[in-house]
This record gives C-alpha cells, sequence and structure tokens, in this order.
C-alpha cells in the first residue's frame, strides 16, 4: 500500500464488498457478524425488531445500541452504517410519534435490503440515505442521539468518524454505540490483514484510543464498558465487545 489514502481506500473497498455479499446472502437465514465468522459473540437484537415483522438474523451487529441509547419519542437518531436497516427501524418505532430515525450506508446491495425491511414493516418514519461515516450526509446539529453496531471498528479514519458524528449532534444530544475494540495488542501482521479489517477485528483500538479520539472529537461524559470478550483462535492479543457512550455538551 502506497500512501495513507490509499491503504484507506483499499480498506474501504474491502470492507464494501465483503457486506455486499452479506447484502446477497440475506435469504432469511441466521447470519449475525458476531455468530461466526466476524466478532466471535453471540449477537442480541432489539425486541422491536421481531415487533415489526422482521428477521433479526439479518443483524451484523455486536450489541443493542437502540436500548442503550434510551430513545425518546420525539427523538431524531442516525445509525452510523446501518446495513439491512434493523436498529434504524426499531429506533423509528421507539421515537414515534414526532421522531425520525436515519440511517447512512455505502453499500447499495445492503441499502435495498434496507429499504426492503422498511417496506415489510411499514415503518414510516424512517431515512435511508447513500454516503459513509466518515462524511455523514446530514446538515449540523441534525439529531438527538447517534447510535452504531459494530460498524465504527471498520474504519480507518475513526477519527473523522468521530468528528463527524459531533458535528451531525445537537448541542447535549449523545452518542450510544456498540463496538469491537482491542483489550490485547494484536500482531501487526493481523492489523495488515484486509480480510481481518472487513471481519470485525483488525480495526480495533484500545479503549483508551477510543476514549482520547471521542475528547478529541469534543465528547465528554465518556463510558466505556467492555461486555463480551473474544479471545482469537490461532492469534495473539485479544478483542471485545463493548458499550460507548459520551455526550456532546449543551454550550
Amino acid at each position: 500500500m502506497a500512501d495513507s489514502t490509499t491503504e484507506t481506500d483499499t480498506i474501504t473497498e474491502a470492507v464494501r464488498a465483503r457486506y455486499a455479499g452479506k447484502a446477497l446472502e440475506m435469504t432469511g437465514a441466521s447470519m449475525s457478524c458476531c455468530a461466526s465468522d466476524c466478532c466471535g459473540g453471540d449477537a442480541t437484537t432489539d425486541p422491536d425488531v421481531a415487533g415489526i415483522g422482521l428477521n433479526a438474523g439479518e443483524s451484523l451487529g455486536c450489541g443493542v445500541p437502540t436500548v442503550l441509547a434510551a430513545l425518546q419519542p420525539g427523538e431524531r437518531v442516525l445509525d452510523l452504517g446501518s446495513g439491512a436497516g434493523l436498529d434504524v427501524l426499531a429506533s423509528a418505532k421507539r421515537v414515534a410519534p414526532g421522531g425520525h430515525a436515519y440511517g447512512v450506508d455505502m453499500t447499495d446491495e445492503m441499502l435495498a435490503v434496507a429499504k426492503r425491511n422498511q417496506e415489510r414493516s411499514g415503518v414510516a418514519n424512517a431515512t435511508f440515505l447513500k454516503g459513509t461515516i466518515e462524511a455523514i450526509p446530514l446538515p449540523d446539529a441534525a439529531v438527538d442521539v447517534v447510535i452504531s453496531n459494530c460498524v465504527i471498528n471498520l474504519s480507518s479514519d475513526k477519527r473523522s468518524v468521530l468528528r463527524e458524528a459531533f458535528r451531525v449532534l445537537r448541542p447535549g444530544g449523545r452518542i450510544a454505540v456498540s463496538d469491537m475494540v482491542a483489550i490485547e495488542e494484536l500482531p501487526a501482521a493481523v492489523k495488515s490483514q484486509l480480510d481481518a479489517w472487513a471481519g470485525c477485528v483488525a480495526g480495533t483500538i484500545p479503549i483508551d484510543e477510543y476514549d482520547g479520539h471521542l475528547r478529541a472529537a469534543g465528547f465528554r461524559d465518556i463510558s466505556i464498558e467492555i461486555d463480551h470478550e473474544v479471545k482469537l483462535e490461532g492469534v495473539d492479543g485479544a478483542i471485545a465487545s463493548a458499550y460507548i457512550r459520551a455526550v456532546r455538551p449543551a454550550v
């Protein structure tokens, strides 16, 4: 990889290709990212997913940020890397009446699955946008809450992701994400593998580094709680799913 821009583009395309393939495989079988070839834990989904008639097996996440965020009626919420749209549609139900849920994803195939799920669910107060989480296609102070489910670790530019999350939040807004973090340093050889990047492994960073990126973006009241540790077979180091919360100061 010649330079950082080329490296970022290569990683982005590897992630895009993997999740385009996941979208095309979604035929009703359980295929949580964390169930087999990704995070190694058992994915949990918002109970509202089943309540709106959707298949929880399409979750590619590692937690339930919709519950973590304590969403309230009337709020505007954004899901970073919305995938099949399950967290967006569950969020839309939680913020009704008067609220709205947005999802942003860079993969056409995933956006198609999400819109199909929206039609099936009959949820009207949701919008899916094409874009990247490093350049969110929403104006400043557009939402009250930002959520994400096992996606930020996939970005090679987490500083930009968290700066963008801060930008689109209104003052006093909050971020609540489930993500993978490194709790034991991974070998450099693993960190450079594209399949490990797309598989929620190589892009993980230590908790103190995650905290530092949040603080640099402007967030305060930061909380990072380990949920489930994952030991990687045949690889030194360890990763874990974590619940991450922070607030954009009101002033």
